[in-house]
């Protein structure tokens, strides 16, 4: 609750006039029922007709003035809590864009868009019921107390001995509610992890007739959030029938021991009536109280969830050049000895859900430089960590042991801006926005016309553009799911060469590529960029056999290194890739 209570905090003078309009609106309702016992005891019995009249009037205007604080009130409660919420998801998306790549593994992506949805809604809820419901409550609730001791204490003694009772089991049920509510939502982001894989992959789930099992293990997942939630609800919602039973009891006895006083000439019996309205306050408050706890209790599994991926403190500081070893040679990129494992827990890394045990590493004992201008060509099977060195060289992650170097300076000392703005990269399964052609090449950049039209020509996607409907084209909008797998690629390259980077990385960018159009992208990319350091990750011979220096990977290792004629002499391995594929296409 601590975060609810900070965010708030900056809009503290709206809040705080949203909570006065509440108390005085909740104020003015409980006078009412005052003047209607005033009216029916002392005004009416007299006979006057101006008296009636004035109290009436006394009455509506009441009555008019609290609907009117309490409308305004409840609309400045709901416009203070959109604007907590709203901060709350933009620094939550701001945290999660920043985390390193340990620690968004770690929370997980469903995780994390649960985070950004259910539970910053559930925050905004508790925030809009801390500035009404938790004003109005407590107000009825005391007020109507006090109101009913000042016109008679016997009755009024009926609801003193109940309410501690009923508040007891409240603050009882809520201790138990909160663990089973973060429950809910850790059963929640497995809900959303499956939708989402369902979403993005539902060409394949259609392809492989694999509906039916797919909806099967939604239901399960779907269920056991039901379930979850299901019992967290009736948990909490114990103290109702309790508290219907205390109140209607209550009720009862108001009326039984009132008519006899009023019989016994002890009390008016305009008491009564209003007593009765007072009572119904009195059960609004309570109920009020029971809603307000149920809030409260989800609202706080929320707000530790969100607070904890807040709170995750970076593990990539930015380390000073005294704090590193220089580079043993001046080149533009270089990896000196570097070990890596996606399974080992980084120091001062705090992350929810981390599984803990270390695994084989992804990489082991990496060591390679490559001078400006100069270019790389990897290979090697699935899963051999290729994309992993990239990854490293960019810092989404931190090598584990040895040190990766760019124009000198390792990595850890750079701003990572700064860094990652030396890079044009493609990766594997990259994202085509929702949005024009120039805003998804452009990308925010700032880039001229004559920039991003040389990147199309040159990523061999020009032809595809200016097929497109004569004055739309590059304001043509497009999504992925519009696109075939070769034009999406294209794009994504023309995207990376658009900003002309010093270090340009293609990760296994052409697949989707005929060898024709895959040729024509290369030697555009030799003859025009030539400036650019080449790193190319690439399933194909014939797209890396051209590259200064070309790597071959197999479990994490580097199995051979040099050029291509070099690799068909010393790398077994290597040879047997040229082999099947060349030989396939010249079969």
């Amino acid at each position: 609750m601590k975060l609810i209570f900070h965010s708030m905090g900056k809009y503290k003078w709206a809040i705080f006039f949203a909570i006065f309009l509440k108390l005085v609106g909740t104020l003015t309702e409980l006078v009412l029922p005052y003047i209607l016992e005033h009216m029916v005891d002392y005004v009416v019995p007299a006979g006057k007709l101006g008296p009636v009249i004035f109290w009436g009037l006394m009455m509506f205007v009441a009555a008019f003035f609290c609907r009117q604080f309490n409308v305004m009130a409840n609309r400045r409660a709901i416009n203070n809590a959109h604007k907590v919420s709203y901060d709350i998801r933009q620094a939550l998306f701001e945290k999660t864009a920043n985390l390193s790549g340990t620690q968004f593994d770690g929370f997980g992506l469903p995780s994390l868009i649960s985070r950004m949805t259910s539970d910053s809604y559930n925050v905004q809820t508790a925030a809009q019921q801390l500035q009404s419901l938790c004003v109005r409550a407590p107000i009825m609730l005391v007020g109507g107390v006090i109101a009913t001791l000042s016109m008679d204490k016997h009755l009024a003694l009926i609801l003193v001995i109940m309410i501690p009772f009923l508040l007891g089991i409240i603050l009882f049920v809520s201790a138990k509610g909160i663990p089973m509510f973060s429950k809910v939502q850790q059963k929640l982001d497995v809900v959303v992890r499956i939708m989402r894989e369902n979403i993005t992959g539902i060409r394949v789930v259609k392809a492989l007739s694999k509906s039916d099992y797919e909806m099967r293990r939604y239901a399960v997942a779907n269920k056991e959030m039901a379930d979850s939630d299901i019992k967290a609800s009736t948990i909490m919602s114990i103290p109702w029938p309790f508290m219907q039973l205390c109140l209607n009891t209550g009720l009862a006895l108001v009326i039984i021991i009132g008519a006899r006083r009023v019989n016994a000439g002890q009390m008016e019996p305009g008491v009564i009536l209003a007593f009765l309205t007072y009572f119904n306050m009195i059960t609004m408050g309570v109920m009020g109280l029971n809603r307000i706890f149920m809030s409260m209790s989800r609202a706080s599994a929320s707000a530790n969830r969100i607070d904890a991926v807040l709170k995750t403190e970076t593990d990539q500081n930015i380390l000073s050049e005294d704090q590193v070893k220089k580079p043993e040679g001046d080149e533009l990129i270089r990896f000196e000895h570097v070990d890596f494992s996606y399974h080992e827990k980084q120091e001062g890394t705090q992350v929810e859900g981390f599984a803990g045990e270390e695994q084989e590493n992804a990489l082991t004992d990496i060591d390679f430089a490559l001078k400006k201008g100069e270019s790389l060509g990897i290979i090697g099977p699935t899963g051999c960590g290729k994309t992993t060195i990239i990854n490293l060289l960019m810092r989404f992650y931190d090598a584990s042991e040895g040190a990766i170097y760019v124009e000198g300076r390792d990595v850890r000392t750079y701003d990572k801006d700064e860094l990652r703005r030396k890079f044009g990269v493609v990766f594997q399964n990259d994202m085509i926005f929702k949005d024009t052609l120039n805003e998804n090449i452009d990308f925010g950049r700032g880039l001229s016309a004559e920039d991003i039209r040389a990147a199309v020509e040159d990523a061999q996607v020009a032809d595809y553009i200016d097929g497109l409907d004569e004055g739309l084209q590059y304001e043509a909008s497009i999504k992925g799911a519009n696109l075939s797998g070769g034009q999406k690629q294209r794009l994504l390259v023309a995207r990376a060469l658009a900003g002309d980077p010093e270090i340009l990385i293609l990760d296994d960018s052409s697949s989707a590529l005929d060898y024709k159009t895959d040729a024509a992208m290369r030697k555009a990319i030799g003859e025009h960029h030539k400036d650019s350091t080449l790193i190319m990750i690439a399933q194909r011979v014939s797209s890396i056999m051209g590259m200064t220096h070309i790597m071959v990977m197999d479990n994490g290792r580097c199995i051979g290194y040099g050029s291509h004629e070099e690799l068909l002499k010393t790398c077994p391995e290597y040879k047997d890739i040229y082999d099947v594929q060349m030989g396939s296409i010249g079969a």
